[in-house]
């Protein structure tokens, strides 16, 4: 999956096709807040997404409080958001619907 940078129009173009994501004001990132029923299911949507993850070799910062996750997605080695984020996002979005 492609690791170059994109640019905001671009990344503004991809977000709204993408539910509930925003681009952090300095437009290096997308996040999202998931909330669940309970803590159970926020940990196990974190499971889900981590092999994900790993078969992506792209890997989310993120922390869960009882039954939310803060997600926020960019592209390290890119300085910013690529489609490698949209993916991630896109499955995320797929597993917490699920």
């Amino acid at each position: 999956m492609a690791r170059e940078r994109l640019d905001r129009p671009a990344i503004e173009e991809a977000l709204a096709e993408l539910d509930g994501w925003a681009l952090a004001d300095d437009g290096l990132s997308i996040s999202k807040r998931f909330t669940f029923r309970n803590f159970s299911e926020a940990f196990a949507f974190m499971t889900r997404v981590a092999l994900a993850a790993e078969k992506l070799d792209h890997h989310p910062d993120w922390s869960n409080v009882y039954k939310t996750v803060d997600v926020s997605l960019n592209t390290h080695d890119a300085g910013g958001v690529t489609t490698l984020d949209f993916e991630l996002a896109k499955r995320m979005n797929r597993y917490a619907a699920g």
